[in-house]
């Protein structure tokens, strides 16, 4: 069993899904307090902890002290973090992760974010940060995702994770091996949003469905969409907002921008599943930048 499909002591429970919390540590505490999950219900969470808003430091630390409970997976924001750190990119305006790198334990909670998984599935749900391509069931999605995963943890990490960034090879295919293996199934995970109908990702947008490029659609529209048999769970995606159906839950509902955060009880049935939000006065710090 690979390390993203692990079952949990709690599993018989059905999980509380969160949005990206983004640093936005007051609107998350208050989210678990409305919801109310009993005692040991697993928490998942669709990436971005960390980052945007005002207490990212405090908001890892939260969910860390959840401890088996807590199943994140990883985002954008959380490998920038990793990033930052290992001195393969710098921080950008209105990032607010230099309190994490200021923390006396940081090397502990750098080690933790990336021991964390890129993809888990569960209860026939399969949650990633930004999506999957159509290309790819869910076997070959937790495959991709144990490699990379693997990758993050080994002893030359840092040389894996300068390798992630870009925008080239943009689409799958089998024969992938090496950097550029890793790199496509990085952008699927944790960036994708629009793509065209043979799942080669278009990055030049991250508006809402009506700023689709040329000949893209959503990656979770394109026909014949191979995780269709399954629920799929993710974030990612602010100006897509809050997303239900059978099949798929999006739960960025762009709470680090003032809007709301969303979470969802993922029962399998979709009509048992229910919706809890608190609205979000903005979290970021004055002046952040996008």
């Amino acid at each position: 069993m690979t390390p993203s499909s692990t079952s949990h002591p709690s599993s018989a429970l059905v999980p509380l899904a969160f949005g990206d919390l983004q640093g936005c540590r007051k609107p998350f505490q208050q989210l678990l307090a409305k919801a109310a999950p009993p005692d040991g219900t697993p928490l998942w969470f669709a990436g971005d902890l960390i980052n945007r808003g005002s207490e990212s430091l405090a908001t890892l630390r939260d969910v860390i002290a959840l401890g088996e409970r807590a199943v994140p997976v990883l985002g954008n924001h959380d490998l920038h973090l990793l990033s930052v750190s290992a001195g393969i990119r710098k921080s950008k305006k209105g990032d607010t992760i230099d309190e994490i790198l200021a923390a006396p334990d940081a090397a502990d909670l750098l080690e933790w974010i990336r021991h964390r998984p890129l993809a888990h599935f569960e209860h026939g749900m399969l949650m990633v940060h930004a999506g999957v391509l159509p290309q790819w069931d869910v076997n070959l999605t937790l495959e991709l995702a144990d490699e990379l995963q693997r990758a993050l943890r080994a002893r030359n990490w840092k040389e894996t994770l300068a390798g992630l960034y870009g925008n080239e090879p943009n689409r799958w295919k089998p024969g992938l091996k090496g950097i550029d293996r890793l790199r496509v199934t990085c952008s699927a995970l944790t960036r994708i949003r629009f793509c065209n109908a043979d799942g080669a990702m278009d990055f030049s947008s991250s508006g809402s469905l009506n700023s689709a490029p040329p000949g893209c659609v959503p990656w979770f529209d394109v026909p014949s969409r191979k995780t269709a048999d399954v629920t799929v769970v993710f974030g990612h995606w602010a100006a897509l907002g809050l997303t239900l159906r059978d099949n798929l839950i999006g739960l960025d509902s762009g709470c680090v921008w003032g809007a709301k955060l969303s979470a969802v009880r993922l029962a399998q049935d979709p009509a048992e599943r229910t919706l809890t939000q608190v609205d979000c006065e903005s979290c970021r710090e004055p002046g952040g930048g996008n």
